[in-house]
Order: C-alpha cells, then sequence, then structure tokens
C-alpha cells in the first residue's frame, strides 16, 4: 500500500505525457525510473522494519457481502455469490460507502489538512524557488523542503518545473520538486498520519526525501557526463477541466461534509456526561434493586 500511495501521484499517463511536451527527453524518462525506484524501496521499508510483518493472521477476515450483507462469505459458495448481485449494484454500494463512511472518517482530518495547506502555500512566496537556488547539494534540499508541505498535483508540477528549469534552476533540483510535490502535502500526510500511523508515514516521508535527494543528485551528475543542458519548451497550458466544473465539485465537495464535519464539531465540543447514580437519592429495596427503574420500563442505559 505504501508503494501504491507513492508511485501513483508521482507518476502516471497524463504526468508522462506532459513531461515528453514540457521537458527534455532524459527528464521524461527519468522521471517516471525514479518513481518506481522510490516506490519500491518505500515498500521494502517498511516490509522489514514493521513489527507484525510476520505475526500470524488472529483473526478471521470478514467475507460477508460488502454490497448488503445477503450472506456471511462462508456458507455461500462464490459461484453462487457472483449472481447475487450485478456491476450497477455494486458500483452503487461502492459510491455509497465513499460519499457516507468513508467519507465521514476523512472528512476533518482532510479539511485540516487543507487548511494548513492553505496557510503554508500562501506564506511561501513566488519568488522563493529562484531566489535561494543554486547548484550542488543544498539547492536539492531547499527544494525538498519547499515542496513537501506544497498541494500540487503531478500534471501542474511540470511546467512549474520546466520554468525553474529555464530560469536556470539544476534538472536535479527540479526533479525533486516533481517527485515530492506531488506525493506529500500537508491535507495527504494529515491523513496518512491517521491511516498508517506514525511510524509508516515516518517511513513514507523518509523514503520519499532520501530517494528524491539521490535521484536529483544522480541527475545533475547525468547531465555533466553527457555534456548537456537541460531544455524545456514551455508551452501555454491550461486547466484540464472548465472553471464550471471545478466550482460545481468545490460545491459538492462542502455540501458532502457538512453531516460529517458538524458531527465531528459537535463531538469535540460538547461535554460527556458526568451524571453519576447516587446511592442514597436513588430509591433501593432490601437488595439493592433500583425502584426508580422497574422491569418493563424505560429506563436504564440506552
Amino acid at each position: 500500500m505504501t508503494s501504491f500511495l507513492i508511485s501513483t501521484p508521482e507518476s502516471g499517463i497524463d504526468s508522462i505525457a506532459i513531461s515528453y511536451a514540457l521537458l527534455d527527453p532524459v527528464l521524461t524518462i527519468v522521471r517516471p525510473l525514479a518513481a518506481f525506484f522510490t516506490a519500491a524501496a518505500a515498500g521494502l521499508a517498511e516490509n522489514f522494519t514493521s513489527r507484525t510483518a510476520s505475526a500470524p493472521l488472529r483473526q478471521a477476515p470478514d467475507l460477508s457481502c460488502p454490497v448488503d450483507g445477503c450472506c456471511d462469505g462462508r456458507n455461500c459458495p462464490p459461484d453462487e455469490h457472483r449472481r447475487h448481485h450485478g456491476v450497477p449494484e455494486k458500483l452503487s454500494a461502492g459510491i455509497r460507502y465513499a460519499f457516507t463512511e468513508f467519507w465521514e472518517d476523512l472528512a476533518g482530518t482532510f479539511f485540516l489538512g487543507m487548511v494548513l495547506a492553505a496557510v503554508i502555500t500562501t506564506l511561501v512566496p513566488e519568488s522563493f524557488f529562484t531566489a535561494f537556488l543554486g547548484p550542488g547539494l543544498p539547492a536539492l534540499l531547499i527544494m525538498l523542503a519547499a515542496g513537501i508541505p506544497l498541494y500540487v498535483c503531478a500534471t501542474a508540477s511540470t511546467p512549474i518545473a520546466a520554468a525553474l528549469i529555464l530560469k536556470g534552476v539544476s534538472p536535479g533540483a527540479a526533479l525533486v520538486f516533481l517527485l515530492v510535490g506531488p506525493a506529500t502535502n500537508m491535507a495527504s500526510l494529515t491523513v496518512l498520519l491517521r491511516t498508517l500511523g506514525k511510524r509508516s508515514t515516518a517511513i513514507y516521508l523518509g523514503m520519499i526525501s532520501l530517494c528524491a535527494v539521490l535521484s536529483g543528485l544522480a541527475v545533475d551528475r547525468l547531465y555533466a557526463w553527457l555534456g548537456i543542458t537541460a531544455r524545456a519548451s514551455v508551452a501555454h497550458t491550461t486547466e484540464a477541466l472548465p472553471h464550471w466544473a471545478m466550482v460545481a465539485g468545490a460545491v459538492a465537495l462542502l455540501l458532502l461534509s457538512i453531516a460529517p464535519l458538524w458531527k465531528r464539531l459537535k463531538g469535540a465540543f460538547s461535554k460527556p456526561s458526568t451524571r453519576q447514580a447516587d446511592p442514597i437519592a436513588q430509591p433501593r429495596d432490601e437488595a439493592g434493586t433500583d425502584l426508580t427503574c422497574l422491569p418493563g420500563s424505560n429506563c436504564g442505559p440506552s
């Protein structure tokens, strides 16, 4: 899962295509290769350091039907259960789960990460990348520190990297930004802390940082060995979706988040009930039975 979480945002068909359009052939090839090795290294590190990797499975897995719980998965043969639900019904159940239970678990953490990402993005000036970046390891570390908290997808980071290269940033520093920016941001890290835990999140972030810096150093050495300079033809790019579609998506996300956010805020600010039974105030018989809650009456713990 760690490898999947790293490889998917760092490389994809869209990012490879736009890399071919805006970057030179070397970076176009190196970018997905570096993403692959980063994801593989992080996954191996997670396996080797996991304290429960070799522990036997002590709890039987839940094999019940995820659509509507029509069977327990043990007394129903798989061939028979396949005929219970069609593809539209399964797709509807998956979408319903994503928009209710799953999103209720992540909405609060997601919006907290979005607020942190917005604050950090606003405080970092636009000229930060070009004003303090020079050749060598310091430039890679600065790009690493700047790219980790920023919220930028793989496609949107490509024209930024191309512009940085044209302004004098080394291709290694640009590669660090291309690897770190899409895979790490404050929003994703806060979600990872909740879903994976502190140890796995530390491995996730540490391996991305280490592999990104090593890949940047290797790319700068490769360009020096080849005796070439990184050149990119920066084309005019536009958003993939029209403005009205992005606004509609944002509004839909906010509407879906009202109920889970209100539930989380209500639970955070509501005081737990501290009322305890008073053995003196409540009438009891000689056996200690509470006479205020007789059998058949509507009282007692809910």
